[in-house]
Parts: structure tokens; C-alpha cells; sequence
């Protein structure tokens, strides 16, 4: 390492261990949260543009948005378990470590998304009617998910990237890519969905390009050395441990990403028993309610730098700080949130359908079922990044597990059978309050042996 790089690092690492922990998490939050909102720009956009052109291609959205939940699995499963691993290896100054994992990782994520793209052009038709398409709904989801799937080592990779930079604290550059990204979809849509007459074939080809731009600037960060983790093939592991501990790191956000994706698809085929207009309905809440989330998400990936450096320093004091400090400030933020959403459902729905009152209907008595939940939600985000940042793998698989897995699964299945469409409306807000009640004992405990950890050392 030269001297500059060595005199930059350890910067980067008194800054992590010593600023306040309200300030270093909100400077590390706060452009993270706008990164995860533009996120959800990308399907937003996509939602609303391709709603004119009717119920059947809004449920397509709907339908491909498992699809890309999937993708985002891949990417969050590297990003995140590479990202956390090199948090804590920074924390212990094992910069040579730390720079082979974030380049090995961005490899992973690109052969994985590569494979993705093989396999799901490969059965597109199949996999779209496995996704919970109608025969209406098809066409146009087949139209959709061709360019998503071309576009999936471009979205894995860019989620890798955008998680390497914030877990060296560099959350401002991770911020870059995805704003970008979401201002040319924005351009992109309207164009040519209407102006060049492309329909929904339009919105995947604005998705796709938006999706490249973004992925662009963000390697760009690295190739420039805005980072550093330096993105070189010298770097790259040739230990298949290295690849293990990345892997095992990042499966909870596996299995919470791709739970969400089969929660998706069972979701898409109970509300299908209904009619189109309830998986337009469905499909409307899941993308309204993804922005709510994606604040207390983006506010969590604030938290995990700032935790997995003080976890890996021994700082135990500001590792207790942090997580006390994250779930008040993400509790009352979400309670705001579900105040308004639960007020502003109608209003909200009526943005993206205002023609179809029944869909109108339907999405508006689930979105406030499931904001009136909303100040729970915390309390198992927060728990299971916290597991997962420390290395506590299998606490945090579980607690990745509980809501769109353990509560989510068996109750669509079982509650639309019993209440029939209310069932499938309530779904998520009944698995949303019961993985809160599970999360509490384990957070619990944790804080108990911090206090111990504190005391063995003073």
C-alpha cells in the first residue's frame, strides 16, 4: 500500500471509531436512504407510466417485480455479505484483506447475474406463468422481463458496488450511481413508452439503459480511486474461503430478498383469484409501500458501517450507542410515515389508478392495514442487520427469515382461505407485527452482553 493510500485509510478509520454516533450514522444514513429511495424510483416510475396503458400491464409490473426481487437477492447477497465482512476488517485494519474481498465479490455478483440472464431467457414463458401471469397479463410480462433479464449482472453488480462503498464509509459516493440512474429513467419512460410508441417493452428498455448508466458511474468511483478498494484483478481471491465467508455473510439478505420474491409470487397468484384489478391493486401497494420502507432499509445500511468498524475496534460502548440510537430514530420515523400513509392512502392509490375505483378499493383498505404496522417494523430490520454486521449469521438468517418466510408464507396461504380478498389485503401487516414480537428477545439479549462485554474491559 503507498503512503497515500495507507494515510487515507487510516483517516477513514479514526473517522468511524471517533465522530458521535448520532452524527456518523446520520451522515452515513442520510445518503443511503436517498440511494434507496432512488431505488424504488426505477419501479415507481415504471408503475406509474405503464398504468396508463392499462390493468393488465400494470399487473405485468407486478409480475416482473419478483423477477428483479430475485435479481436484487443476488446483488444484496454479495453486496451486503462482502460489505459487512469488510466493515469488520477494517475496523481491524486488515486493509489487504478487506481490498480481496470487495473485488472478489464484484466477480461473484457479475457470473451470478450472468447466469440469471442464461437461465431465465432460456424459460422465459414458463418462468413468467410461474410468477403468477394470466393469460391476459402474459404478453406483457414476457415484453417486460426480456429486458430485465439482459440487464441482471448489471443490477447485481451495481448493488455489490453500492455496498462496497458505503461499508468504507463512502455512502455519498454510493448515493452518485443510483441518482443518476433513477434521473434517466425518469427522462427515459415517457419517451419511449409514448413518444416513440414502445408501450411496456418501453419501461424495461428505460429500466435496462438506467440500470447500465448507473452501474457505470459507480465502477467508475473505483476505477477513478475514490474508494479504497482498489477494483484490480491482482486483488481478486483465490481462496474459495474468501468467496464461503461472503456468501455466508450475505445469506440472511438472501433469504430475505428471495423470500420476498416467492412472498411476490404467492401474493400475485392468491390476489389473481380475484381478478386482474386485484393484482393491479396489490401490485400498486407493494411499489407505495417499498418507498416507506426503503427509508428504515436505507437508514439500517447507514448503521451497518458504523456498527461492523466499532464492532470489529471492540468498541463496545458506541456499538450499543449505535443500535439504540438507530431504532429510536427509525421507530419514530416510520410512525410518522405510517400516520400519513394511513390518511393519504386514497389519495395515494388514486395517483396510479384514479380511472379504476375498484382498484382504487382495494389497494387503498391494504396499504393502510399495512401502515398501521409501520412503527413496528423497525424493530426486526434493525435486529437483523444488527446480527448480520457482527457476524452473528445464523441469528440474523432467522430474523431475515420471519417476515416474508416464517409469518408471511403460511399466512397467505392460510388467511385468503378464511377471509378470502381481505385475507391476501391483511397478509403482510399481520407477518410485519408478529416478526416485531419475535425480533424484541434477541435484541434484547444482545444488549445484555454489550453491558458485559463493557465491563469485562473497563
Amino acid at each position: 500500500m503507498c503512503h497515500s493510500e495507507e494515510k487515507k485509510t487510516d483517516k477513514q478509520y479514526h473517522q468511524m471509531i471517533e465522530t458521535p454516533i448520532p452524527k456518523l450514522i446520520t451522515s452515513l444514513a442520510i445518503p443511503t436512504i436517498i440511494s434507496m429511495l432512488i431505488t424504488s424510483v426505477y419501479n415507481i416510475a415504471d408503475t406509474y407510466f405503464v398504468s396508463k396503458l392499462g390493468r393488465s400491464a400494470s399487473g405485468a409490473i407486478g409480475i416482473v417485480f419478483s423477477l428483479m426481487a430475485a435479481i436484487q437477492a443476488i446483488g444484496f447477497t454479495v453486496g451486503m455479505g462482502a460489505g459487512s465482512t469488510i466493515s469488520r476488517l477494517l475496523g481491524e485494519q486488515k486493509e489487504q484483506e478487506a481490498k480481496e474481498i470487495a473485488v472478489s465479490g464484484f466477480a461473484l455478483s457479475l457470473a451470478l447475474g450472468a447466469i440469471v440472464t442464461g437461465i431465465g431467457l432460456l424459460y422465459l414463458t414458463p418462468l413468467m406463468r410461474l410468477l403468477g401471469a394470466s393469460e391476459t397479463i402474459l404478453p406483457y410480462a414476457k415484453s417486460y422481463g426480456f429486458y430485465i433479464l439482459l440487464a441482471a449482472p448489471v443490477m447485481s453488480g451495481s448493488f455489490v458496488l453500492n455496498n462496497l462503498l458505503r461499508s468504507e464509509g463512502k455512502a455519498k459516493f454510493a448515493m452518485l450511481g443510483m441518482v443518476a440512474g433513477a434521473v434517466f429513467n425518469l427522462v427515459l419512460d415517457p419517451i419511449f413508452i409514448f413518444d416513440l410508441d414502445l408501450g411496456i417493452t418501453g419501461a424495461a428498455l428505460a429500466t435496462a439503459i438506467s440500470q447500465s448508466v448507473g452501474f457505470v458511474i459507480l465502477l467508475g468511483c473505483f476505477l477513478l480511486k475514490k474508494s479504497s478498494l482498489p477494483m484490480t484483478i491482482r486483488n481478486i481471491s483465490r481462496k474459495a474461503g474468501s468467496y464461503g465467508a461472503i456468501l455466508k455473510t450475505g445469506f440472511p439478505s438472501f433469504l430475505r430478498q428471495g423470500l420476498a420474491s416467492v412472498a411476490t409470487v404467492l401474493l400475485n397468484q392468491k390476489a389473481a383469484d380475484y381478478g386482474d384489478s386485484a393484482v393491479a391493486a396489490m401490485s400498486i401497494v407493494g411499489k407505495i409501500f417499498m418507498v416507506f420502507f426503503c427509508i428504515v432499509i436505507g437508514f439500517g445500511q447507514g448503521y451497518q458501517p458504523a456498527l461492523g468498524y466499532n464492532y470489529g475496534a471492540r468498541e463496545w460502548k458506541r456499538v450499543r450507542k449505535a443500535a439504540y440510537f438507530t431504532t429510536l430514530v427509525a421507530v419514530g420515523i416510520m410512525s410518522v410515515l405510517g400516520v400519513a400513509g394511513f390518511l393519504c392512502a386514497g389519495i395515494l392509490m388514486k395517483l396510479f389508478m384514479q380511472a379504476d375505483e375498484e382498484v382504487v378499493a382495494i389497494g387503498t383498505f391494504a396499504l393502510r392495514c399495512q401502515c398501521v404496522v409501520m412503527p413496528l417494523i423497525p424493530i426486526g430490520v434493525v435486529s437483523n442487520m444488527t446480527f448480520q454486521s457482527i457476524g452473528r449469521e445464523w441469528s440474523a438468517t432467522f430474523l431475515s427469515a420471519c417476515r416474508q418466510g416464517v409469518f408471511f408464507l403460511p399466512l397467505i396461504l392460510l388467511l385468503p382461505g378464511i377471509w378470502g380478498l381481505t385475507g391476501v389485503q391483511i397478509t403482510q401487516a399481520v407477518a410485519d407485527a408478529a416478526t416485531a414480537v419475535v425480533s424484541v428477545p434477541f435484541i434484547v439479549v444482545f444488549f445484555r452482553k454489550l453491558k458485559k462485554l463493557e465491563h469485562a474491559e473497563n
